[in-house]
């Protein structure tokens, strides 16, 4: 019966999120544009960019085209985590609704996890437009990919980045303006993540540090379901480390939120942007 509420209760922001959503029709559409434009842009910057290095740092089978249209589509899941929860705080402090919200008896992780439902669901539907607009018009290959195991690392990457956003989120509640935290975060794992080059051509040192990141797992774990059909086998030490984020980030950013919660009800500042 609880669970029936809860599920409830996400599906009420979801629905809210929708109706916000539908008085921006052509911003969808532009969006769809853009994601085409985007996925041309690696395309044509493929062809010019080769070198043996390169060639030989790719996963098997692959080429530059197919490895950037990846760490692009699948790195946005860690920039959303860093922002979604952000937003829905701001947003509450915004509308007045943040105390009231605090109140029900619906528990803090739960309206946390309600109210960046919409945004990945809709960032799931880019990353589709993004793979078919790289299937249709530019040769992206699919046809030895493992969706199961995609579909595995997608789940244990969102569980280990949403922990990462919430203790964001936590800073944001304490200080208000500016988070260095999310930037922190993101431009760390942008630089050593991956994303649009290997990780290997990195220097040694820089290397290790991109360990640290649980997006370096992720973007390594996608490619590898998608572009060489990985089977789960060989998929388990990207699971397993990012399992293992999970494990550690995901109570300790309730911890650090639930702190911060009861240090702005202390100083009267929960409502202040």
């Amino acid at each position: 019966m609880n669970s029936q509420r809860l599920l409830r209760k996400v599906l009420a922001f979801f629905r809210r999120d929708v109706a916000i959503a539908r008085s921006y029709r052509i911003a969808f559409a532009l969006e769809i544009l853009e994601a085409f434009f985007g996925v041309a842009t690696f395309y044509y910057l493929s062809r010019f960019v080769s070198s043996q290095e390169l060639s030989h740092a790719l996963p098997a089978g692959s080429d530059y085209f197919a490895f950037a249209l990846v760490g692009f589509a699948f790195f946005d899941y860690l920039t959303v985590s860093m922002t979604a929860f952000d937003g829905s705080i701001t947003e509450a402090q915004q509308n007045g609704t943040l105390e009231a919200m605090l109140v029900t008896e619906t528990p803090l992780t739960m309206i946390l996890i309600a109210s960046a439902a919409y945004p990945f669901v809709l960032l799931a539907m880019r990353t589709v437009i993004y793979l078919a607009w790289g299937v249709l018009f530019f040769h992206f290959p699919i046809h030895e990919a493992n969706w199961l195991g995609a579909a595995t690392i997608l789940a244990v990457s969102i569980l280990a980045f949403a922990g990462l956003g919430i203790i964001s989120t936590g800073y944001l509640l304490l200080f208000k303006r500016g988070n260095p935290a999310r930037w922190l975060i993101v431009g760390a794992s942008s630089l050593l993540g991956g994303m649009m080059y290997p990780v290997s051509v990195l220097p040694v040192p820089l290397q290790w540090l991109a360990r640290l990141l649980p997006v370096t797992y992720s973007l390594e774990g996608m490619r590898q379901a998608l572009l060489t059909g990985a089977s789960f086998v060989q998929l388990w030490p990207a699971v397993r480390a990012l399992l293992l984020f999970a494990v550690i980030l995901l109570p300790l950013s309730g911890v650090v939120f639930a702190w911060a919660l009861r240090r702005t009800k202390i100083t009267g500042t929960l409502t202040h942007m």
